[in-house]
């Protein structure tokens, strides 16, 4: 079984399993790139402009983490736009709600309106993207 895209030439159909196996790891990687960004943003707040060293090292490390696990998804078959799109709306939307949660900032109810237009141009991305 193989799944062609509309197109029946041999060289464009994958095999149906490698499909079903790649994608988990695929959304793995694309998980720890935004779990890396999400972690060096807050670093970033907490180093205080670089003048706190763990936390800076942390921003260091978690940023280069994230645009390694985001290339190896980009490497695996993942559009980068719909990648891209999905890594910045959800790291906007947690850094927003830890903002809100944990560093005493606030949202405003047109921030908030905000949010939710990112996340759903971004699943406008995904879902109106030929497969």
């Amino acid at each position: 079984m193989s799944v062609c895209g509309g197109d029946l030439s041999i060289r464009r159909c994958k095999p149906l399993i490698s499909l079903v196996y790649a994608a988990p790891m695929t959304l793995l990687l694309l998980a720890l790139a935004i779990a890396s960004e999400i972690t060096a943003t807050v670093s970033l707040k907490i180093s205080d402009g670089f003048t706190k060293l763990v936390p800076a090292i942390i921003v260091v490390l978690g940023y280069s983490a994230a645009f390694f696990f985001l290339s190896q998804a980009l490497k695996r078959g993942m559009p980068i736009g719909v990648a891209y799109g999905i890594w910045s709306a959800v790291g906007v939307a947690a850094i927003a709600v830890i903002g809100v949660l944990f560093l005493d900032e606030r949202l405003s109810l047109i921030q908030v309106g905000g949010i939710a237009l990112v996340i759903l141009g971004v699943l406008a991305l995904e879902l109106g993207g030929a497969h």
